[in-house]
């Protein structure tokens, strides 16, 4: 069995070899990020291996590996995600001389994937990757959108003694648009509100025209998804772009893991005693904290569930419970909706 290791760059890719062992086949290859990157990289594996069974470890990344991760399973190859914290460990016996150089992070990431069996397989699912697109282009907006009406609050009190309403609602951005057109202000000034004002209305227009959209694909991917209550077409969405296909995980308790939502045991001495986990997607950790927020006020079973508790593990004990009770309900939904899913989904099968 022959492990290789890639670290991805914009301009080029570092592979390396190694065998069960760990040991180096050959020296670290460097290869063009361009059009040839596949063929060349096949070419060179099959002067190495001689046949043997070869899975691609590639460092973790939405960026420069996908098309190489793409191509690689396209060709009925195995490819692996290594997380860049599994290859710290790698890196120690380096960390004496401060060595960081590609050929050190390419070892690294094929030492990873031996030491870790259980990584998470590549896969092409397109209706997920355009979901991806959509979700990461709304929280772009959203983000731009915050930072001017941010910035817009502060000068309108400055310049007009007065705080505008709900920027992201067509009212707000209406009475504060006839505000600026009957104050007596410099005109300078009067037009950098304006032209504010148009940016956010233009943003305002550009996120529910997304909003639109994801709630038309996520209403066909994730039924049972949006029945939890407190998830939202735009939670929906985060969910399944970031988790995919939820048959990665075979278990909700490795779903948990993945969102920080699995507590960490640091006891010793048979004083039993555990502690939050502050890794994980907290992206994801960000969608369940929010659901969480709105069971509580809204659903009786989760209200329940928090004065179960609250008395022995107090009210951010009691939170933490429920979001790992949440991640339960989640396994269960999405798995429930992956069976009914009809688009076809690429990944590597393993030989029998």
């Amino acid at each position: 069995m022959v492990t290789v290791g890639i670290d991805p760059h914009k301009p080029v890719h570092v592979a390396v070899a190694v065998d069960a062992d760990g040991r180096r086949l050959t020296r670290p290859l460097t290869v063009k990020n361009d059009a040839n990157l596949i063929g060349v990289l096949l070419k060179w594996i099959r002067t190495i291996t001689d046949g043997a069974p070869v899975t691609w470890a590639i460092e973790n990344g939405r960026g420069f590996a996908r098309r190489l991760a793409d191509g690689l399973l396209l060709t009925s190859h195995e490819v692996v995600w290594v997380p860049t914290r599994l290859m710290s460990a790698h890196r120690r016996p380096h960390a004496a001389t401060g060595s960081k150089s590609d050929p050190v992070d390419t070892a690294a990431v094929a030492h990873a994937a031996i030491a870790t069996p259980g990584l998470d397989r590549h896969r092409i699912d397109n209706r997920v990757r355009e979901l991806r697109v959509l979700v990461d282009s709304r929280a772009d907006l959203v983000r731009r959108r915050t930072m001017v009406i941010n910035q817009i609050k502060a000068y309108t009190h400055l310049w007009l003694d007065h705080t505008p309403g709900d920027l992201t609602r067509q009212p707000g951005v209406t009475s504060l648009t006839v505000l600026l057109d009957t104050t007596n202000m410099s005109d300078h000034v009067r037009r950098v509100l304006i032209e504010m004002t148009t940016e956010i209305d233009g943003l305002n227009k550009r996120v529910r025209r997304l909003e639109t959209t994801i709630r038309e694909l996520v209403t066909l991917l994730a039924p049972s998804l949006l029945e939890i209550t407190g998830t939202s077409h735009v939670s929906a969405a985060v969910l399944l772009a970031e988790i995919g296909d939820i048959t990665r995980f075979t278990s909700s308790a490795r779903l948990a893991r993945c969102t920080g939502t699995a507590p960490i045991p640091v006891y010793s001495s048979d004083k039993e005693r555990y502690r939050l986990h502050r890794g994980g997607n907290r992206r994801l950790n960000s969608v369940l904290y929010t659901t969480s927020i709105v069971q509580q006020r809204s659903h009786p079973g989760a209200r329940a569930l928090l004065a179960r508790h609250e008395p022995a593990k107090g009210a951010r004990g009691a939170q933490r419970i429920l979001q790992r009770h949440l991640i339960d309900v989640i396994h269960r939904a999405m798995t429930k909706d992956r069976a009914t899913w009809q688009h076809h989904i690429t990944q590597h099968q393993l030989a029998a």
